[in-house]
C-alpha cells in the first residue's frame, strides 16, 4: 500500500499512504486516519440502526397486524440474511470506488428501506410487503464491511485492534440507539406510531452522507484487487476466523435483533416493557468492543477470544437455567452478559485477522515491510468474507429461535444449541491458535523475532 500511483480526478484522493512508516504516521497519517475514522463511525452507526429497524418494528406490531411470533422472527431473519450477503460486494466497493466515495453512496442507500418502511408500516399491509421492506434494510448491514475494510487500510498493525474495535463498536451501538429511540416513541406516543421513529432517521442519513462527502478521503493505493480476494478465499485461516466470528458477531447481532421478541414471547412483556430492556445488552456489547480490540493489541487476540468463548458458554448456562425456571431477573443477567462477552470477542477476533496474515507472511520468509503489505492486502479482502459469514450467524440464531418457539413456545432448546456451538468455538480457537506455534522463518532477521500465530 506504499508508494505513489497515477493521480485520480473527481474526489479527495490520497496518492501516497504508508502508515507503518513512523515518521509519516506521526507527521501526517495519524491525523488523517483519525478524521476518517470519526466519519466512518457515524455512517456505520446509522447503517446499523437501519439494519436493526425490524428488531423494534416488530414491537409496534400489535394483533391488528395479524403476524404471529414465528412470522416476526422471520422478518428479523430476512433483514439479517440480506445484511450478511451484501457485505461481500460492499467490501469490494471500497477498492473499486474509494472509501470516501462509497461511504457517501452507502449512506444514501439507507434512505430506501427507511422511506419504504415509512410508507408501509400500518395494519393491513401484506406480509410479503413487510418481508420485502425488511430485506431492504440489509443494506445497513453492508455498511459494516465497507467501513471496516476502509479503516483497516488507514491504520498501522500496532493500532488496528484499537481502531477496528472503535469503528465497529461505534457502528454496533446503532443497535441499542434505535432501540432506545423506539422506547422513547412507545413511552410517549404509544405503540401505534412507528412512523415517528422512522421519520427521525431520514435527516440523520442525509447528514451522514454530507459529512462523509466533505470530510473523508479515498486512498488511491487501495486498488481493486481480484487476486487478493481469490488469495484470501483460498486461505484456510479466512474460513476459520469466519467460523469464530459467527460465535462473536453472529451472537451479538442475532441476540440484538431477537432480544425484545424473546421477552415478549417467552416472558409476556408488553412492547413498552420489552423496549425498556432490550437496549441494555447491545449497548454494553457495543461499548466493550473497543476494549476487546485494545486487550488483543496488548495480550494477544487468540487469548482474549478463547476467554470470551469460555465465558459465553458459562453465561449461556445461566440463561438456560433461568429459562427453565422462568426467572426473568436471572435471565436478564445471563443474557446481558452474553452481549458484553460477544462484544469483547468481536474486538479480539477482528484484531486477529491482520495479525494472522502478517505473521504467516513473516513465517514464509518475507521481509518486515513486504509482510506488512501482504497482511494489509489479504486482511482487507478477508474481512468482507469473514464479516458476511459472521453475520449469517445472526440469521442462524433467529432461525433457531423461530423453530424453538414454534415447537415449544420457549427459547430453552435454542440456548442449549448455542451452548454446544460455543464449546466448539473454544476448541477451535485453542487448537488452531494457542495449542502449537506456527512455522517460523529459518533465516534472516525475522528468524530472531520468531513470529507465531499465537501472537495474534
Amino acid at each position: 500500500m506504499t508508494g505513489t500511483t497515477a493521480p485520480r480526478k473527481g474526489g479527495r484522493w490520497i496518492e501516497r499512504w504508508d502508515p507503518e512508516d513512523e515518521v509519516f504516521w506521526r507527521d501526517t497519517g495519524e491525523r488523517v486516519a483519525r478524521r476518517n475514522l470519526l466519519y466512518s463511525v457515524l455512517s456505520e452507526h446509522i447503517g446499523f440502526s437501519v439494519w436493526s429497524l425490524w428488531s423494534v418494528m416488530v414491537l409496534f406490531m400489535d394483533p391488528a397486524y395479524g403476524i404471529d411470533p414465528a412470522g416476526k422472527f422471520f422478518l428479523i431473519a430476512t433483514a439479517t440474511a440480506v445484511g450478511a450477503l451484501v457485505r461481500i460486494p460492499y467490501t469490494f466497493a471500497v477498492a473499486r470506488f474509494g472509501g470516501r466515495n462509497w461511504t457517501v453512496v452507502s449512506a444514501l442507500l439507507l434512505l430506501a428501506p427507511t422511506v419504504a418502511a415509512l410508507v408501509v408500516m400500518e395494519p393491513g399491509t401484506s406480509y410479503g410487503t413487510f418481508l420485502a421492506v425488511a430485506a431492504l434494510t440489509g443494506v445497513g448491514g453492508g455498511n459494516f464491511a465497507s467501513s471496516m475494510t476502509n479503516i483497516n487500510a488507514f491504520f498501522p498493525l500496532r493500532k488496528k485492534g484499537w481502531a477496528l474495535g472503535l469503528n465497529a463498536g461505534g457502528g454496533n451501538i446503532g443497535v441499542p440507539v434505535v432501540q432506545l429511540a423506539a422506547l422513547l416513541v412507545i413511552g410517549t406516543a404509544g405503540a401505534g406510531h412507528p412512523r415517528l421513529l422512522l421519520a427521525v432517521y431520514v435527516p440523520l442519513i442525509v447528514t451522514a452522507a454530507a459529512l462523509a462527502l466533505v470530510r473523508m478521503d479515498n486512498l488511491a493505493p487501495v486498488r481493486g484487487d481480484v487476486g487478493a480476494v481469490r488469495d484470501a478465499a483460498r486461505e484456510p485461516h479466512t474460513w476459520i476466523m469466519a467460523f469464530l466470528y459467527i460465535g462473536t458477531f453472529g451472537s451479538f447481532i442475532g441476540y440484538g435483533f431477537a432480544f425484545g421478541l424473546v421477552l415478549q414471547t417467552q416472558f409476556g412483556r408488553t412492547p413498552l416493557q420489552a423496549a425498556s430492556l432490550t437496549f441494555i445488552g447491545p449497548l454494553l456489547g457495543s461499548l466493550v468492543r473497543p476494549v476487546g480490540g485494545a486487550l488483543a493489541d496488548r495480550l494477544g487476540g487468540a487469548r482474549i477470544t478463547l476467554a470470551a468463548f469460555v465465558a459465553m458458554a458459562l453465561a449461556t448456562s445461566v440463561v438456560i437455567l433461568a429459562s427453565v425456571r422462568e426467572s426473568l431477573p436471572v435471565f436478564l443477567v445471563g443474557f446481558v452478559a452474553l452481549f458484553a462477552l460477544s462484544g469483547l470477542g468481536n474486538g479480539s477476533t477482528y484484531k486477529m485477522i491482520p495479525g494472522i496474515f502478517q505473521a504467516k507472511a513473516l513465517a514464509q520468509g518475507l521481509g518486515a515491510e513486504e509482510a506488512a503489505a501482504r497482511g494489509r492486502r489479504l486482511s482487507g479482502a478477508a474481512m468482507g468474507l469473514i464479516g458476511a459469514v459472521g453475520a449469517l450467524g445472526g440469521l442462524g440464531i433467529n432461525l433457531v429461535f423461530r423453530e424453538a418457539f414454534a415447537r415449544s413456545g420457549s427459547g430453552t432448546a435454542a440456548f442449549v444449541t448455542f451452548l454446544g456451538f460455543y464449546a466448539v468455538c473454544c476448541a477451535v480457537t485453542w487448537a488452531v491458535y494457542l495449542r502449537r506455534p506456527a512455522a517460523t522463518p529459518v533465516t534472516g532477521p525475522q528468524a530472531a523475532a520468531k513470529p507465531q500465530l499465537t501472537s495474534v
